[in-house]
């Protein structure tokens, strides 16, 4: 089986090889899983950043609606307050 040392040069060789091409297979497999891992990661990122950004437009459109309404309120309390002091204003000349 072994005759010379150049069979037992090439058998070491073939071995070598065998155990490179092993780790290096080994090594593509992690470095694989590792990016599978990374992009759930950035799926999960944009998922939940679609989800704020709705918050953020549901929050947004709320306030602009509101804010129309609070210039009406505003309005009706400042006739309110003109309507309190007139009649005020009615009593107190009404006292005199």
């Amino acid at each position: 089986m072994l005759e010379t040392s150049n069979d037992i040069l090439n058998i070491t060789i073939a071995i070598c090889i065998a155990s490179i091409s092993f780790f290096i297979c080994w090594g593509l497999y992690y470095f694989n899983m590792s990016l599978k891992q990374v992009f759930k990661m950035i799926d999960e990122l944009r998922y939940r950043m679609n989800k704020i950004d709705e918050l953020v437009r549901l929050i947004q459109t709320k306030i602009e609606s509101s804010t129309s309404y609070l210039f009406l309120i505003g309005e009706g309390v400042k006739r309110m307050t003109d309507i309190i002091k007139k009649y005020t204003e009615k009593k107190e000349k009404k006292k005199k």
